[in-house]
């Protein structure tokens, strides 16, 4: 390793965040917050770490795209037999982060995972393009195979059965969608001293709203 770990370090240099700034609804601030990382140039602004948990108590991670977003929740797609499936279907309650390192910024979730309906998933599946559609079909999600030359082959057979288009949509594939209990909006500060506000769900008031210490 060619440089101390312990020496990097970047000091972050952008505005205090103070709650006049924050709208009273997290899913309100958080799409003002996605605006801005997409002006501001953030790569894939929509990826998302999505934590799960398996029967074990052994937490999971991995990187999935939000694909939607409204007053629900935040959805995204996958195939159903995928371990973050089969983990979601044992225990429903994940979190997400979006790490948004280049403007200082992250937003971090927690809630509860559903499926949302076969028609929605639909929706969003003839959107997409004709491989992505095909590359559904294809891969049977977390599975171990011998080598990569089976999924090439399952793509090429998934090819020539949907060459002329109208690819459905599989009973094996579909989205999720997280409905928030807390969200947290956190913005690198100088020396340290960042600004983190944390939303939490309240059947009585809505939502309240806090700041943490950093």
């Amino acid at each position: 390793m060619s440089k101390d770990l312990s020496q990097l370090r970047e000091d972050y240099t952008g505005e205090s965040l103070r709650r006049k700034d924050l709208s009273r609804d997290p899913i309100d601030q958080f799409q003002a917050w996605f605006s801005q990382a997409q002006d501001l140039g953030v790569v894939e602004p929509n990826a998302m770490s999505l934590a799960t948990v398996d029967e074990k108590g052994q937490p999971w991670q991995r990187s999935v795209l939000l694909k939607g977003l409204d007053k629900r929740g935040f959805v995204f797609f996958t195939n159903f037999g995928s371990r973050k499936s089969q983990q979601i279907a044992g225990n429903a309650k994940v979190s997400l982060l979006f790490p948004w390192i280049s403007i200082h910024r992250q937003v971090a979730i927690t809630g509860s995972a559903t499926k949302i309906p076969a028609t929605e998933s639909l929706k969003y599946f003839v959107t997409r393009p004709f491989g992505s559609q095909i590359g559904a079909w294809s891969s049977p999600q977390s599975s171990i195979i011998s080598s990569r030359s089976i999924l090439e082959t399952k793509l090429d057979e998934m090819k020539r059965k949907f060459k002329k288009g109208g690819v459905p949509l599989p009973s094996f594939w579909g989205g999720f969608r997280i409905t928030p209990e807390t969200v947290e909006f956190w913005q690198g500060g100088q020396n340290r001293i960042h600004d983190r506000f944390l939303y939490s769900k309240s059947d009585d008031i809505g939502w309240n709203l806090n700041r943490l210490a950093p």
